[in-house]
């Protein structure tokens, strides 16, 4: 870690300056949480789909919720993010509780060539998730820096943990995997920084995909699509959001920008549905991306959890949350 150009004083920076909660935030969303009237919930059982197998060729992606994703390129598999329990939590019995199951058992799922985490947040890198995937799957675990000692702490074996920096990339299975920039930050508990945050580029053979991980908007989405795109699709966080913490997470509408930048075809939104992690509406944030890809004619497609979309010829958007908003 002492290594990286984002470590120092025992932290790691962002490149562009990022405030958590600024001043007096922490109060105003507080209020919001517990007295704002919107419809954090749905309002009736969310959709599931479980899928069979994808074909050997194409390119497919699948969202189990939250930020859960699995992307198949030609035949290799990148499981992103895995989080099964049913909290997003230090403890099973206090945290942000889950808003419909996994579309899939984590036993069920195919053999993957690499499990890819963004970042340690609880939300992101669950214990028992791992544990499961240690005892099911064979694939290594690509992290930022500094993460694979929370693996390590969970007997994950050594030589299935592979950290890397912005712009380390491995070969991999036929894979190429790099981990690229975030605005961000890390910590479990009341440790913060502690270990690296970042995005990711899947590529095969030239063919391109990117995710996001946790972000604010920032200029390095041009740096991005410019250095490694263009990308055949982007899994783009969008919910989570709010003013009082701008600068770590996008809005809907961040999130096209980003994709614009990125220059990416298919726009996937990942990172809503699932968990209650601010205080906007269940819905809202897939209805004002929904809204901008329009506005900015970027393709986009909505799955439900579990439904695999074919990037090469994806579903139309038919709206399948809404009789669920309220």
């Amino acid at each position: 870690m002492g290594a990286s150009p984002l470590y120092r004083d025992g932290r790691f920076h962002n490149t562009v300056a990022a405030t958590v909660l600024p001043p007096g935030a922490a109060r105003t969303a507080a209020r919001r949480l517990l007295f704002g009237k919107e419809v954090r919930r749905p309002t009736g059982p969310v959709p599931l789909v479980r899928a069979g197998a994808a074909p050997a060729e194409g390119l497919h992606l699948t969202w189990y919720g939250h930020a859960s994703s699995l992307v198949e390129l030609d035949g290799r598999r990148v499981l992103f993010d895995p989080v099964w329990s049913k909290r997003a939590s230090p403890f099973q019995f206090a945290g942000p509780r889950r808003l419909h199951p996994p579309p899939v058992p984590l036993g069920a799922l195919p053999q993957v060539d690499a499990i890819v985490i963004s970042h340690d947040h609880y939300d992101h890198l669950d214990l028992h998730t791992v544990r499961e995937l240690v005892r099911t799957q064979e694939a290594p675990f690509l992290v930022p820096l500094g993460v694979g000692a929370h693996l390590d702490r969970w007997r994950v074996p050594r030589q299935r943990i592979v950290e890397l920096d912005w712009d380390d990339g491995i070969d991999l299975a036929g894979l190429r995997l790099t981990a690229t920039a975030a605005r961000h930050f890390s910590g479990r508990g009341i440790a913060r920084d502690r270990t690296l945050w970042g995005s990711w580029v899947v590529e095969v053979a030239g063919r391109k995909v990117f995710y996001t991980g946790d972000s604010g908007y920032f200029e390095g989405y041009a740096a991005i699509g410019e250095q490694y795109g263009p990308f055949e699709a982007s899994l783009i966080q969008i919910g989570a959001y709010s003013v009082a913490w701008p600068d770590i997470h996008m809005t809907p509408e961040d999130a096209v920008k980003a994709h614009v930048d990125l220059r990416a075809g298919l726009l996937l939104p990942v990172h809503w549905a699932t968990f209650v992690l601010s205080y906007h509406g269940w819905s809202e944030p897939v209805e004002r991306l929904w809204r901008e890809a329009k506005a900015f004619d970027v393709r986009v497609a909505i799955p439900r959890p579990g439904e695999r979309v074919d990037v090469g010829a994806p579903p139309v958007v038919d709206a399948w949350w809404q009789p669920l908003s309220g």
